[in-house]
């Protein structure tokens, strides 16, 4: 299981990214994380408006073209759970001496 930091999209776009949704309608979300598992690397996003419930999505990042980035939702229920899963590990760790 690799948890090796990417960091695609902070190096491209930086901590904010701005997304638009179907009615062209957009958002700006915060970057709180990028990391790699198996031959995906995935982004955890926050919106501003969310950031008071800690609501995140999270995104498998995908080279459009070289140095160009876009974000796929996670279609596959079992790979949204296992990518999730390790964010919330990333973040909480579990204290093992316990």
């Amino acid at each position: 299981m690799s948890q090796e930091l990417a960091g695609l999209l902070r190096n491209a776009y930086g901590d904010d990214i701005i997304l638009f949704d179907e009615h062209n309608e957009s958002t700006v979300y915060r970057l709180l994380a990028e990391f790699v598992y198996g031959n995906y690397t995935y982004a955890v996003l926050q919106a501003s408006e969310s950031k008071k419930e800690e609501d995140v999505a999270i995104f498998r990042v995908v080279e459009s073209a070289p140095q160009q980035y876009e974000l796929e939702t996670i279609e596959d229920d079992e790979e949204w759970e296992t990518v999730s899963e390790l964010y919330d590990e990333m973040t909480f760790p579990v204290n093992e001496d316990l």
